[in-house]
């Protein structure tokens, strides 16, 4: 055997536990549900084919037509509060002051916990009726309210909850900053150039790349965010499904109501729309972002 040809079976070998999980846990469970999507399937019988009928259920569901609603609204609160925090605290993070790196791990901290049952569970008593919210409105003289039981305002404590976690992007965010050349902020200071001009001119510009990786990671994260809903309204999506999530209304029509072939064709129609997403940020990317090495 040729030196070529034992590294090449060298490098399959290494490769062949990933190779063993992408066809296994991945593409193989991704096709099968694809499959699955076609039929009608209760977890329990073996699936029977049906063709686009769960599709063209979707058309006609109003419960899957509110959690798209809840969704779409949420990532659209969402996402830009939490790209405005982040790049504003990496902001000020990225000026030279005692304790930098403890303010860092502190402001980074919570986007390890915030997707975890326990927060969610400790969001929830926050926000409840008699929790800490209220109590501290009512030690001002302000009457506060059951804000994860009111419909008006239960979606909102969790955008608030998604924006307390915003130490990913914050530390992208960070990292940019600290590669933005200081001599071009100079030489706009020379040309008269204000805090704010220098930001939109100089800082944001530059930030492109970033801005448009954490803007893709951020939306795709929020459409998919579940834990949350689901602690907080202890997997009902309510109250009035205010907080039906989509991905929450796919656990419920799959495991709740044993209707996988419906649940597959919701998961891929949000892969779908995902991709879909993904492929217009890349196609108008060139007209927004800038990246250092252009002329």
């Amino acid at each position: 055997m040729s030196r070529r040809a034992r590294e090449a079976l060298a490098a399959y070998g290494f490769l062949l536990p990933w190779l063993v999980g992408l066809v296994g846990l991945t593409l193989g469970p991704m096709l099968y549900s694809l499959y699955l999507s076609f039929t009608r399937y209760d977890l329990l019988t073996p699936p029977e084919w049906s063709g686009l009928d769960n599709y063209r259920a979707m058309l006609e569901d109003p419960r899957l037509a509110k959690s798209v609603e809840v969704t779409v609204v949420y990532v659209a609160v969402a996402v830009p509060a939490i790209l405005v925090v982040s790049l504003a605290v990496a902001l000020v993070l990225s000026r030279a002051m005692r304790f930098l790196p403890f303010y860092r791990a502190a402001f980074y901290l919570p986007s390890l916990v915030g997707a975890s049952v326990a927060v969610s569970l400790l969001w929830r008593h926050l926000f409840a009726g008699d929790g800490v919210v209220n109590a501290l409105l009512r030690a001002v003289g302000v009457q506060g309210r059951t804000w994860i039981g009111d419909p008006d305002t239960a979606l909102y404590t969790l955008v608030l909850l998604s924006v307390w976690t915003f130490g990913s992007p914050m530390i992208i965010f960070l990292a940019g900053l600290k590669q933005v050349p200081r001599d071009l902020y100079e030489a706009a200071e020379v040309d008269g150039a204000g805090p704010v001009r220098r930001f939109v001119s100089v800082t944001l510009p530059l930030l492109s790349p970033l801005i448009f990786f954490n803007v893709l990671l951020t939306t795709v994260n929020a459409f998919q965010a579940f834990t949350p809903a689901y602690v907080v309204s202890g997997g009902t999506g309510g109250p009035a499904d205010s907080t039906l999530f989509y991905t929450l209304y796919l656990y419920q029509r799959g495991f709740t109501q044993l209707d996988m072939g419906y649940a597959s064709a919701m998961a891929w129609a949000l892969l779908v729309v995902l991709g879909a997403f993904t492929a217009a940020m890349f196609a108008t990317a060139r007209f927004w972002v800038h990246y250092g090495d252009e002329r």
